[in-house]
């Protein structure tokens, strides 16, 4: 059993840009890896990893894939646990018309359906919540004004302790809804 520490995984995200990035818990206990594996005219592919000590693949498969199709539109998100690619637009579904395209849920792999919207909380660009309303994840920019920091971007993922073994797939749904966001689709 791992050690509970009552903390959320504050995954600091090095880059801050959707063209690839790290993510590292500031207390040491989760590494993700957001990588492009390809970038053409008819599609962009991202690979995710985790690269946690204690769950780090020697043949470095990727958790996730992420295929994006020409002109940055959704195109298919893959799982290695299941190897099935579902399309974008269906695995992280608008929920109605009114909400439009940055209010969007998806089905996890504990079988929860979880929701990411935009601005819906001060200062989170992003978040996520659970069927009853309590808050899994979010994504922070840095704060306007702030000084910049020594191989950061001052983003944030952060995750609830007690979903972390949720965290590749927070990560992954978060830069579709971020790719959303960019590409206006």
């Amino acid at each position: 059993m791992a050690t509970r520490y009552g903390l959320p995984y504050f995954l600091e995200d090095k880059s801050g840009r959707l063209a690839g990035s790290e993510f590292v818990d500031l207390h040491d206990r989760m590494r993700l890896v957001y990588h492009p594996k390809e970038r053409s005219s008819t599609q962009s592919v991202y690979e995710i990893y985790d690269t946690t000590i204690s769950t780090y693949n020697a043949f470095r498969k990727p958790v996730v894939t992420l295929s994006f199709g020409p002109n940055n539109t959704l195109g298919t998100i893959s799982y290695s646990r299941d190897r099935t690619a579902r399309q974008m637009g269906a695995y992280l579904s608008q929920v109605n018309e009114i909400a439009g395209s940055k209010l969007r849920c998806f089905f996890a792999s504990d079988g929860n359906e979880y929701r990411w919207g935009y601005r819906l909380i001060p200062n989170d660009e992003w978040t996520c919540t659970n069927n009853t309303g309590a808050i899994i994840s979010h994504y922070n920019l840095k704060t306007p004004g702030e000084p910049p920091y020594y191989n950061s971007s001052g983003c944030m993922l952060t995750v609830e302790e007690d979903y972390g073994h949720l965290a590749c797939e927070m990560l992954a749904t978060v830069m579709i809804m971020r790719h959303i966001d960019k590409y206006d689709l």
